[in-house]
């Protein structure tokens, strides 16, 4: 994020050196291409640059937000249920929205987990030989 005062010297570079997109770049080390050619757009429309940016409007609206959350804790604090039931948000965001809304709901890293498989031959013959895949004999 660059500071007004760097964007108002980097298209007054701009503009003094014919609007040389690579010369102004190099000389001062800053913006990139298509950055640069926004703020002389913005600088053209406006004959001024923003102080500051602008917020983005958020995606989902709050009552999108407020059904997710009600569906999540509702139906048994599921994530990937609220997901498929609703069809929004992803996981990222509707996790965020679940840690913002109950902070002592714990729950596990987003990502694979690694889980343990207990064989049918080490908790006895009670268990189904098949659930572990094939077995090799000695």
């Amino acid at each position: 994020m660059h500071s007004y005062e760097e964007r108002v010297r980097a298209v007054a570079f701009y503009i003094q050196l014919g609007k040389r997109l690579r010369a102004t770049i190099r000389e001062l080390g800053y913006p990139a291409k298509n950055t640069l050619i926004g703020w002389y757009r913005e600088y053209e429309r406006r004959q001024d640059l923003p102080i500051g940016s602008a917020p983005r409007p958020p995606i989902f609206p709050e009552t999108q937000k407020q059904v997710a959350l009600e569906h999540y804790a509702s139906h048994g604090h599921c994530i990937s249920w609220t997901m498929r039931a609703l069809g929004y948000p992803g996981r990222t965001t509707l996790t965020a929205w679940v840690r913002a809304a109950f902070p002592e709901t714990d729950l596990p890293p987003v990502g694979p987990s690694v889980t343990t498989r207990v064989c049918w031959f080490e908790i006895g013959s009670q268990a189904d030989p098949f659930s572990c895949g094939p077995m090799l004999m000695h």
